[in-house]
């Protein structure tokens, strides 16, 4: 899957969130840093989200965009 990010540097380095999952965000000293450390984030976030969804009648639907 893809996920936009919103990548903003700092003075102590970059920080980085995911706009579409609210509270979704980390940091990294260097942008490829705070790249990577999202990826484990979001893996976390959704990890979470499936936890809380367990049990119940779950469906997916498409949207153009």
């Amino acid at each position: 899957m893809r996920y936009r990010i919103a990548l903003r540097e700092s003075e102590e380095g970059y920080s980085v969130s995911v706009p579409g999952l609210p509270g979704c965000w980390s940091q990294g000293s260097t942008e490829a840093e705070a790249i990577e450390n999202i990826k484990d984030a979001l893996l976390e976030y959704l990890e979470v989200i499936n936890e809380q969804l367990r049990g119940e009648e779950v469906r997916e639907i498409e949207v153009p965009f």
